[in-house]
């Protein structure tokens, strides 16, 4: 049985969570409630006219707006943000614990891994769309093809040094750039890694993957990411980190 305890027996971690927010105002009071103790919440709004901001603000996250609309953009901004040595992200619909997070970092923090995302276990029939999921499967495989990585999922749950994610320079600002930080990191020579973490239906609409067309805009952001060839950057931080 998996266990999903957010528990870290080993003592307390920080890190700066970045929570990318688009029209999420009935999710956020949820998710901030769930933000381990000590560390600092960057809601990076994009452009929410739901209040979500004020919400977030209120109930004591930075907010970071980033007027670019993107998943990458609201993602990237956040990293820009964010001050502390390990820097995680989670989707801020509700879908996934920010709790869970320490155990994330302690991996990297212990030097097990690098870059730790999370493996998305539905709770319920309904929590992830069978298109979604779909996509996701597809994506996996070309991952594995152009990588090497046996990866089951790559959801936007994950935790890394902030240092070392800057250093892959992303580029991609729309739904490519989580697939984009895990190809540069294995080109760059990083040890990703996978863990279980529960799935939950989101609270409300879903802005990419709740509809067949989001799905597919996705897919075809993630696989120009998957053409790309690999970067001088990421040849030069694999070097590094092989010294």
């Amino acid at each position: 049985m998996t266990d999903y305890s957010p528990t870290d027996p080993a003592g307390p971690v920080r890190a700066d969570i970045v929570l990318p927010c688009l029209d999420e105002a009935e999710a956020l009071p949820r998710v901030l409630a769930r933000v381990p103790e000590g560390w600092r919440a960057l809601v990076v709004d994009n452009g929410s006219t739901d209040g979500s901001a004020d919400i977030a603000r209120s109930l004591g996250a930075t907010v970071v707006h980033e007027p670019r609309r993107g998943f990458g953009s609201a993602c990237h901004a956040g990293l820009l943000a964010a001050e502390a040595e390990y820097v995680c992200f989670c989707d801020c619909d509700g879908s996934l614990d920010p709790a869970l997070l320490p155990g994330f970092v302690r991996r990297i923090a212990d030097g097990e891994s690098d870059l730790v995302l999370g493996r998305r276990r539905p709770t319920t029939r309904g929590a992830w769309p069978p298109h979604a999921r779909a996509g996701n499967l597809a994506l996996s495989r070309m991952l594995r093809r152009r990588t090497g990585l046996r990866l089951h999922d790559l959801g936007p749950m994950r935790a890394v040094r902030r240092d070392a994610l800057l250093a892959l320079d992303l580029t991609d600002r729309r739904s490519g750039y989580p697939l984009q930080m895990v190809v540069r990191a294995s080109d760059a020579g990083l040890r990703v890694t996978e863990t279980d973490v529960p799935y939950l239906p989101r609270t409300g609409r879903s802005k990419v993957t709740g509809t067949w067309l989001g799905t597919w805009h996705a897919v075809r952001d993630m696989r120009a990411v998957l053409r790309q060839p690999e970067t001088r950057t990421a040849r030069g931080v694999r070097a590094e980190a092989t010294r």
